[in-house]
């Protein structure tokens, strides 16, 4: 049997972490760990590398840390880390990374809770400042995300102190909202709903915050240092503390960072970089832009399917996977089955193309999960189908060896290759999906299995059964009576199948 465990002895060797720890500096920024089969399996952030991810791997770790962290350290196989510019990127770049993996010992990041933003949208008569954690597509003008929520509520009530700029919620606040308002009497607000300041001043206004909110402004920051400076000199202290507490706060808010978006996100994935080292390796004529994998699960003779998953530019194109249903052995045949699901696929491919313009276009590189035997049967019926000229490999999963037709000898990638990481991750989403499809049928065979607990109903009968009412679940919700209406069912059976499915 294939699939029933993973294969030890196929997966690469434990990285040496004591050597990569010596090589790891004492900088601010986010490591990621992976287990045997290269998923991400933890992300964490640190101000000091080096410390952090050392502290996973001192012996004592191994019997003072609890469960959940005991379990990590024996999963983590290797690891990566990425230096960044402070803390706080850190802490963004942190929870991207959560968000875009979903790693299984991640907890926090993992809901849709989102950083704060500044927005505000310059196309309004009076615009006000606002903080939100959602970026809309509505012409309005964002900042941050920012990491240290307390920084940027300070900062932002600074800089409408600073600027006279309003808080008030209403879309163009008049005379009635100035009545209920006290911002202007505490000299927070320069007050142009009712025209205490002209609308083209008061825009400049806020011109000036938003330089100084995306950093190109450092004025405010001088004026309160000098605040800060000339309270100490007056042994003002408390007012000095505030002071300098405020200008941290300011500095924390206006730093410089390296936003991460999706696009931006330094992994070691680079779908465009791994297709053209494949490319390379496998010596191909065009870059494998599309690419389609084929595996088998026969966990058990009760059902053999195979999966094909196609990857466009590097990356899983899901609306065009494929399952199938073994129809021509009943029994654990890794070649005959993949020579039918070759010839299922790509025959119904060229009748496609044939029939319609707009046909499924033929992948640029066709991998089946084996070594030389199931390369042999898929090349075959390439053969048949006139498609011969079709680059195909096999990936061998114990030594992860590349096989090519007509080639005596396989080859085998270096680990940290590109292009073998990419064979890897189209193979195990190909065995994923084979094993789903096989878990679904098994499920639906349990269900329909209830019908052979009914006394007296044949293979016959329950295939009519389940041919006009879909399924099992469909029939425990009928009556009797509409069991019965069908050929064979008497009402005397119909009420045993009721009976005997209500119990069950």
């Amino acid at each position: 049997m294939r699939h029933d465990a993973v294969d030890m002895g196929s997966q690469a060797p434990r990285a040496d972490f004591q050597a990569m720890l010596r090589d790891m500096p004492h900088k601010p920024g986010v490591y990621v760990m992976r287990d045997r089969l290269n998923h991400v399996i933890y992300v964490g952030k640190a101000r000091d590398l080096r410390k952090r991810v050392s502290s996973y791997f001192m012996p004592s770790r191994k019997h003072s840390a609890d469960l959940k962290t005991r379990a990590l350290i024996e999963s983590v196989w290797n690891l990566e880390y990425h230096i960044v510019g402070s803390d706080a990127e850190a802490v963004l770049f942190e929870g991207r990374l959560i968000k875009e993996f979903r790693p299984k010992y991640n907890i926090s990041f993992r809901d849709d809770k989102r950083f704060l933003l500044v927005r505000v949208n310059l196309a309004e008569v009076m615009p006000r400042f606002a903080l939100t954690r959602l970026r809309k597509e509505d012409g309005a003008r964002y900042f941050g995300p920012f990491a240290h929520a307390g920084a940027v509520r300070s900062t932002l009530e600074a800089i409408k102190k600073r600027f006279g700029l309003r808080s008030c919620r209403a879309i163009e606040p008049g005379e009635a909202d100035f009545k209920h308002c006290l911002d202007h009497v505490i000299k927070n607000c320069t007050a142009p709903c009712i025209g205490r300041i002209s609308r083209e001043d008061y825009k400049q206004r806020v011109s000036e915050a938003c330089d100084f909110l995306d950093g190109q402004s450092r004025e405010m920051l001088e004026q309160i240092e000098s605040e800060m400076k000339s309270a100490a000199e007056k042994m003002d202290f408390e007012k000095a503390a505030q002071l300098r507490n405020l200008l941290e706060d300011m500095k924390t808010t206006t730093r410089p960072m390296v936003r991460f978006t999706r696009k931006s996100l330094p992994t070691t994935i680079n779908p465009e970089a791994d297709i053209a080292a494949l490319q390379a390796a496998l010596n191909l004529p065009e870059l494998p832009h599309v690419m389609e994998c084929f595996d088998i699960s026969n966990i058990s003779s009760t059902h053999i399917v195979a999966s094909m998953v196609r990857f466009r530019d590097g990356v899983p194109d899901r609306a065009n996977y494929r399952t199938y249903r073994i129809k021509s052995t009943d029994h654990q045949n890794d070649f005959a089955s993949m020579a039918e699901v070759v010839r299922r696929r790509y025959g119904r491919v060229l009748r496609e193309s044939g029939e319609s313009k707009n046909g499924t276009l033929l992948p640029n590189l066709v991998i089946v999960d084996g070594g030389r035997g199931q390369l042999s049967c898929a090349c075959e019926e390439m053969e048949r189908l006139g498609l011969a000229k079709l680059p195909i490999i096999g990936l061998a999963k114990e030594f992860e060896e590349i096989y090519r037709p007509g080639r005596p000898l396989p080859i085998r990638l270096p680990e940290d290759s590109g292009a073998l990481r990419l064979l890897q991750r189209i193979r195990d989403e190909a065995h994923r999906t084979a094993n789903g499809y096989h878990s679904l049928l098994l499920k639906k065979r349990v269900r329909e299995s209830l019908l052979d607990d009914v006394p007296g109903i044949s293979a016959a009968r329950k295939r009519t059964l389940l041919q006009h009412f879909g399924s099992v679940e469909r029939i425990k919700q009928l009556p009797a009576e509409q069991i019965a209406s069908l050929p064979g069912i008497s009402l005397t059976l119909a009420e045993k199948i009721a009976d005997t499915l209500a119990e069950k």
